[in-house]
């Protein structure tokens, strides 16, 4: 059997269908990471005042991006698929971190001819994003060590 750099699924798991596979590699330089997602090559590091050379994003402005990313397509997804003229959509986001809490926040903003109701539905659609589920859900992580 060929092996891959994807993660293997583990056997104890429920069969489910894989959705995405990444490879995170360090690299020479302190804390800068290559990343392989699919054909598509990232890079991911920290800034500059806590050690990094800040090549890429930080690793909380991917989870950000990944977020955004899934918001933006899903809500296009969705009025194309009603016919409804949404010609843009921006989606700004914050990690913020408290003493007690943290929490993302997302501003949307919809462009286009829309009435307040479908405003109001791809809003609604928003909160409910795969990638939107899987961080407020707080989808479990199995980790164990993979040795060549």
């Amino acid at each position: 059997m060929e092996k891959t750099d994807a993660p293997e699924s583990h056997a104890d798991a429920p069969a489910a269908k894989r959705v995405a596979a990444a490879v995170v590699h360090s690299t020479d330089e302190n804390y800068r990471v290559e990343i392989r997602a699919g054909r598509h090559r990232l890079t991911a590091d920290e800034p500059q005042v806590i050690g990094g050379a800040d090549a890429g994003p930080p690793p909380f402005g991917l989870l950000l991006s990944a977020l955004g990313s899934c918001t933006v397509i899903t809500l296009r997804m969705y009025a194309q698929r009603k016919g409804w003229p949404l010609s843009d959509v921006r989606v700004r986001l914050g990690y913020e971190k408290g003493a007690e809490s943290s929490r993302i926040t997302r501003r949307i903003a919809l462009a286009g001819d829309l009435d307040d109701a479908q405003r109001a539905r791809l809003l609604d659609v928003a909160e409910r994003t795969p990638v939107t589920l899987a961080v407020r859900d707080g989808v479990p992580i199995a980790t164990s060590e993979d040795r060549d």
